[in-house]
């Protein structure tokens, strides 16, 4: 308030020389009240203690000084880098963890040799730690005297023991139970009376400690590379592929591609299954008019072992070749444009009627002919593969790929700001 009256508080020393000689002419002289000297003749003398620090000559006193305040600038300097890069970085406790035990004791003792200084509320408010994250670093800085857990087991007394997670781990990496699911093993394990814990648990543990169960597959060797044709119309691959209308209906696509190109040379669409189909798709395909033979590969579906094929094949239209019986390779080549077909066009669009089937095969073979480059070959597309049109193709986007990476350079390096200047 501002009626208050502070008690003026006059040096030691004075007070002591007036005491001392008995003058209070001493004290009025540098200003004291004669009745405050008065009353210094009056009291017992105080014995006063200076601190060693301070029994030192003015020029050694200043020295000190001006040590302690240059040591006070840069760290004032260094605690705001601190304080922004906290206020920047908002470190929250709650949610990072701080696995390592060494970083969790050095903040310990900084928190422990800073107390009092700062409130420790304050502190902790600034560095983003609760005080019950606090609490449970200093008990588990106290440590447990069992080697065996990382803590103490009075705070999670539901722990599993270190003789049961051994349980776990001999079970898992045991070759017996190789056979078992991990899930199925937990279970087990209850009905032998091994371990009582849930599947979780065990997978927890599984991924917590890296145990590999023996169970490696071993699997027959496959070709790395498919079987590839070394010019047009040398391979063919023919399969039949359905799909299903939104009513539950089924539609029968049938379709040859060249090997060499990728090119779609025939499909069709029909409602019902129809073996002769693929007879007609090979003579659609251009097996007549070609001076040479294709071979043809198959799978062993009616469809491709009927007499209407037999008769291309007698006539020596075709030579048909059965996958995974007359070659160690399988027919994957149309199997792969199925998928692209159906997840990258099919299975976008409401297929209410094989009359919309129809429709949509017939823009996706056409955008896949004659539109969609591919990366085997050099982006170029299947028609141009097929005819021989596009050799020029590699050679001109090779040079404008250098051309936008020389144009992107510099445009980049014109955009500079004045400090960049």
């Amino acid at each position: 308030m501002s009626g208050q009256h502070r008690q003026q508080v006059y040096d030691h020393r004075l007070v002591q020389l007036v005491q001392r000689t008995r003058d209070i002419a001493h004290a009025t002289g540098c200003g004291v009240p004669a009745s405050t000297a008065r009353g210094w003749l009056g009291r017992e003398p105080v014995e006063v203690i200076t601190h060693p620090a301070f029994d030192h000559s003015d020029g050694e006193l200043r020295v000190r000084v001006a040590r302690l305040e240059r040591r006070l600038e840069r760290l004032t300097a260094l605690l705001r880098i601190a304080l922004a890069i906290l206020s920047v970085l908002r470190p929250d406790f709650t949610r990072l963890r701080v696995p390592d035990g060494n970083d969790k004791r050095r903040l310990l003792r900084s928190i422990d040799r800073g107390r009092g200084i700062p409130h420790l509320a304050r502190m902790l408010r600034a560095i983003g730690l609760s005080p019950s994250r606090l609490s449970a670093w200093r008990r588990a800085a106290a440590g447990c005297e069992l080697d065996d857990v990382a803590s103490c087991p009075s705070f999670s007394p539901h722990t599993l023991t270190h003789e049961e997670i051994s349980a776990i781990e001999g079970l898992v990496t045991s070759p017996a139970y190789r056979h078992v699911p991990t899930g199925r093993l937990a279970l087990l394990a209850q009905r032998i009376g091994r371990v009582f814990a849930s599947p979780s648990t065990w997978h927890r543990l599984v991924k917590q400690f890296g145990w590999r169960r023996p169970r490696l597959r071993l699997h027959p060797g496959k070709p790395r590379d498919g079987i590839r044709a070394e010019q047009p119309d040398e391979l063919w691959h023919v399969d039949t592929t359905v799909i299903r209308l939104l009513d539950g209906t089924k539609t029968f696509l049938h379709a040859v591609i060249d090997n060499f190109s990728r090119r779609i040379l025939a499909w069709r669409v029909n409602e019902a299954f129809d073996p002769g189909v693929t007879a007609d798709l090979l003579t659609e395909a251009g097996a007549e008019r070609l001076a040479a033979a294709p071979d043809v590969l198959v799978d062993g579906g009616v469809e491709n072992m009927n007499p209407s094929v037999d008769g291309l094949v007698e006539r020596g239209l075709l030579q048909r070749v059965l996958a995974m019986v007359d070659i160690c390779f399988s027919n994957s080549l149309i199997e792969a444009w199925w998928r692209s077909l159906k997840h990258n066009w099919l299975f976008l669009h409401p297929l209410d009627t094989a009359a919309t089937v129809r429709r949509q095969v017939a823009f996706y073979v056409r955008e896949h002919n004659s539109t969609i480059p591919h990366s085997a070959f050099q982006l170029q597309t299947p028609d141009e593969m097929y005819v021989g049109t596009g050799e020029e193709i590699p050679g001109q986007l090779a040079e404008g790929r250098a051309e936008a990476r020389a144009r992107r350079i510099e445009e980049n390096r014109a955009r500079q700001c004045a400090v960049c200047a």
